[in-house]
C-alpha cells in the first residue's frame, strides 16, 4: 500500500516530491519549540518563587527548630 505513489524506496529520493509532511517547515517549528521551551522555564521559575515567598514567611526560628529537632 502506498500513500503518495511509490512502490519501492530504492529509489533516488530527490527525484520524490514530499516524503513526510510539512517538509520545509522545520526551522519554524523549531524556533516555536524553543519559545514554548523558554516561556516554560519562566513561568515555573515564578511559581516556584511565589511557593518559596509563601512558605518563607510562615518560617520562624522555633518551628524551623523544632523541625530539626523531630528528625
Amino acid at each position: 500500500m502506498s500513500t503518495m505513489g511509490l512502490d519501492s524506496w530504492a529509489v533516488d529520493l530527490k527525484d520524490v516530491a514530499a516524503v513526510y509532511p510539512f517538509q520545509g517547515s522545520e526551522v519554524l517549528m523549531v524556533i516555536i519549540l524553543v519559545v514554548l521551551w523558554l516561556g516554560f522555564h519562566v513561568y515555573q521559575m515564578r511559581a516556584e518563587n511565589a511557593q518559596w515567598e509563601d512558605s518563607s514567611h510562615n518560617a520562624d526560628d522555633e518551628g524551623a527548630s523544632g523541625a530539626i529537632d523531630r528528625y
